[in-house]
């Protein structure tokens, strides 16, 4: 299964990277593999618990153990602070030793971490994150990209839109690396394209309240309405557009530009009618990812939708 295969590589990988002189002391130390994410927060539905069990499960098919070392998992949450996240990297790898370090959900947590990674000469598998930036600018010899990213998402999603006459837009953008970079590679693709970005505002991350920011994005008059963010802050985002009634008006278009399959299902079917959405990987694309999703979903865990304060919109700076 293409789960293993990765497994596989990855932690071949690793060894090929770090192998220490041969020991009988230093072959039985553990290989330890840290995750940091997003375990209560605006992202924990889309990455957080469901990571690390995948990691776990990954292990547990590769055998748990390899070249006689057994393979541990740590795990920590970051709270969507990056200086949460460099730390708890820089604590772990002085004083566990930890040889990986994956997930990284949070644009701006996976960029501190990636640029730590390089300067101890370990390796950072970015799959939370998706900020281009991680494989362009902050690009290392220590990090590997993939799943997902701003520039995949905002071509497949933005292009097609403006290709079906959306030739004006607004966009709401959550105020950190990752909607910054999505509203940006957005942006290229439309105005390359010959559309018209008429403004954008920024909001919070963590956000429980987008009803002014919707409104001045009604206001503005683009015929489509470009949301630059994920996790719980789209899902309230669209669920307030569709109170509102934006998607269904005819005069605008609601548009997510990071949306997955599992946000539809908490944003529900009526408000979630009509939307795009462009996605790195399908439960039921063939037969391998059939097979992954049904060892996966009897064993996945979800987080319960939590409070979260109203804020106050704000000119949006990028």
């Amino acid at each position: 299964m293409v789960f293993r295969r990765f497994a596989t590589a990855i932690f071949g990988l690793v060894l090929g990277l770090l192998a220490a002189p041969a020991g009988a002391q230093q072959t039985a130390a553990p290989l330890r593999v840290g995750i940091l994410t997003d375990m209560s927060g605006v992202f924990s539905d889309i990455s957080g618990p469901g990571a690390v069990l995948a990691i776990k499960m990954a292990v547990e098919d590769y055998g748990g153990t390899i070249l006689g070392r057994p393979i541990e998992v740590l795990t920590a949450d970051h709270q969507n602070k990056a200086d949460i996240a460099v730390n708890l990297a820089r604590e772990w790898i002085d004083t566990q030793n930890v040889a990986m370090l994956g997930d990284l959900m949070n644009s701006s947590a996976a960029i501190g971490i990636v640029a730590l990674a390089k300067d101890k000469k370990r390796i950072a598998i970015v799959n939370g994150a998706s900020s281009s930036s991680i494989s362009d600018e902050h690009c290392t010899p220590y990090s590997l990209h993939y799943t997902w990213d701003t520039y995949a998402l905002a071509h497949g999603t933005a292009g097609q839109i403006v290709k079906q006459g959306g030739d004006s837009w607004f966009f709401i953008t959550v105020d950190y690396a990752f909607g910054h970079q999505l509203e940006r590679d957005a942006t290229e693709v439309v105005t390359a394209l010959g559309a018209r970005v008429l403004g954008a505002v920024c909001h919070p991350l963590n956000s429980s309240d987008l009803s002014s920011f919707l409104l001045q994005a009604q206001n503005s008059g683009a015929k489509v309405i470009a949301l630059s963010n994920a996790g719980s802050d789209l899902v309230n985002a669209i669920k307030a557009a569709s109170e509102f009634g934006i998607a269904t008006s005819g005069k605008q278009k609601l548009v997510s530009l990071g949306i997955g399959l599992n946000e539809t299902r908490a944003i529900g079917l009526q408000a979630a009618q009509g939307l795009y959405l462009t996605e790195a990987w399908y439960w039921d694309y063939n037969d391998e990812t059939r097979a992954f999703a049904k060892h996966f979903s009897p064993a996945s865990a979800r987080c319960r939708p939590r409070p979260r304060p109203a804020t106050i919109p704000r000119p949006c700076t990028t």
